[in-house]
Parts: structure tokens; sequence; C-alpha cells
């Protein structure tokens, strides 16, 4: 078996997918008479990356998925009346009935109560008949739900918000897949890892205005065509095992989404404290829910991950 070619520097190891092929150890022919077929590991690359393209158009085309978003409504302090009727401090574009219930916001409180009359038929919360009471919004947020609508009240820089879904809503009915850049290996790299010690919390913008807070770890170098970069992640989850890159680049003035795109990867080879190194797969470079609705709260590029390069790779403009 040949081993893959690497590049090494004194600071970073760039990863290049080897075409030399290599036989999986175990594999055999469709005919049981053939000699195993060699796979290569480039190929095997590709394979990963298209199910795990299959997979990421399967969640955006979900009945929860961002095409669902059909409102995102501010909560204010007190009474908010919701419903399809014009009376409602919130009022839903979806068929509805005219008034679902009452929304109290008092403190970090918000409560559900029901309308004159009851609540509608059918209403359910957590699978269970509707009743009144204080909500979850931390972690796994409430879900209210009314045949394909779905409501959540989530926090967003210290307000509240709720996020309404319609699971047939045209956008995702007449969903018809996204758009994705050739896969190319030379935009596989690994990237040396940076600890911060200790790390500390980065004020992420969003697209609704309020910013939020997010631990930042440490920052990942890499080399590409012979210069040097460095991108800052943060942990949607502290505790998590997950890395969120939050990137721009010079593709955002042309074709991909114009305030940038995600990676999530992994975390370092030695853990978060240690120096290590970590894979960053820009085919994987995926658009933010704001690619696909005017109602999603997302966090944009921090100026230090505003990258000068154009990274033709992953996740193109999305066009309805």
């Amino acid at each position: 078996m040949m081993s893959r070619s690497c590049f090494l520097s004194a600071l970073f190891l760039v990863f290049c997918l080897s075409p030399v092929a290599e036989v999986i150890e175990g594999q055999t022919a469709a005919d049981a008479g053939a000699a195993a077929q060699p796979v290569s590991k480039t190929e095997q690359w590709r394979e990963g990356l298209a199910a795990w393209r299959a997979q990421r158009e399967q969640q955006i085309a979900a009945p929860g998925g961002p095409l669902t978003l059909v409102g995102m409504e501010w909560l204010k302090p007190g009474f908010n009346k919701v419903g399809s009727g014009a009376d409602n401090e919130i009022r839903l574009r979806a068929e509805v009935p005219e008034h679902i219930g009452m929304l109290t916001v008092s403190g970090k409180v918000v409560q559900l109560l029901a309308p004159a009359g009851g609540f509608p038929a059918e209403l359910e919360i957590d699978g269970e008949p509707a009743r009144e009471g204080p909500l979850t919004v931390v972690g796994k947020p409430s879900t209210i739900a009314w045949h394909g609508l779905t409501m959540t009240v989530v926090s967003r820089g210290g307000r509240f918000a709720l996020l309404a879904k319609d699971a047939n809503a045209a956008k995702r009915t007449e969903f018809k897949g996204l758009k994705w850049y050739a896969p190319d290996p030379h935009l596989r790299v690994i990237a040396e890892w940076v600890p911060f010690k200790p790390a500390h919390i980065e004020q992420i913008p969003t697209a609704a205005g309020p910013a939020l807070g997010l631990t930042a770890p440490g920052f990942a170098e890499f080399v590409l065509d012979d210069k040097a970069y460095t991108l800052e992640p943060v942990m949607e989850d502290p505790a998590g095992k997950t890395l969120f890159f939050i990137l721009r680049d010079e593709t955002s003035t042309t074709t991909t989404y114009e305030t940038g795109r995600y990676l999530h990867t992994g975390l370092p080879d030695k853990g978060l404290d240690e120096a290590g190194y970590l894979t960053l797969d820009f085919n994987e470079l995926e658009n933010p829910p704001c690619a696909y609705t005017t109602y999603a709260t997302c966090p944009l590029a921090p100026e230090q991950n505003r990258l000068g390069v154009a990274l033709e790779a992953g996740e193109e403009r999305y066009s309805h």
C-alpha cells in the first residue's frame, strides 16, 4: 500500500489526497471468482462527500427545515395574541385558526394562555393536547403544533421570538435541490490547531441585529496555494463535539451566498486545549438558513474570518 503525499511546513500540514489506488482490506468483487477491486482514497472521499451532500439536501427539504419558515416575530413584554386574524399582535400568514392563543412575556418566563373560547381543536404542545402554562425556551424549546404548522419560542440576544414553520409552504413543496461546486480534493486541508488559553467569549454579529456571545476555543492555521490563512471557530454548544466556522470568502460577491457560509468540523486530534491538527474540508461549506428564508436569524462572519481568497467549493448560492 502506498502512503499519502503530504506537504509539511514549519507551521502547517496541507493534506493532499493521493490519486494512487489503495486496496481496501476485506473488499470482494461482485463476482466471487473475480479479484478484489482496488478503491482509491480519492474515490472513498468522493463517495463520502456525495453521501454528505445528499443528507444536506434532505435536511433542507425536511418538514422542519428552513424552507418551511413562514414567520419570525419578536415578542414584546406582556401579552402577544397569535393567530391568522387581523386583531392579533402576531399575525400568521398560514391556513390556521383566527386565534391560536396568547403568549405572555414576564422577565425570562414565556407562558401560553388560551384565547377566549379556548384553544382550537387539535392544537398540541409537544405532542399532547394544548394546555396553559410556561413554555420551555432554553435547550429543546416547546413545540406548539396545529396540523402542518409548528411554532417555537426561542431566545435571541436577550429577546424572545416566535418562529413559525409550515410543512406545506410553497418553498418546500417546490424545492428542486441545491447547487454545488464540483468536488475538489485540493480544498481539503489539514490545519494546525492553536488553542486560546483560556478560551474567551466572541461576540458574533447576526442578521437580526443582536450579537451572540459564543465560546471561541482557539484558531486554525492552514496553507492554501503557498499562502497562510487563519480561521477562528466558535462552539454552538460549549460541551459539544463540533467546531462551528462562520466565514466569508471572495466568492460571496459572485457565486455563493453574500453574507458568507458555514463549516462544521470535528474537534482537533488532541482536543481543544492542546496544540494539534484538524481537517478543514471546504467542499462541505454550506449556506446559512438566511439563504433560504427571510425569517432566520443567522450568525455572520466576524472580521477575522473574512478571507481574501476564493474558495470555489461547497454549496453555491441558492436559487429559488
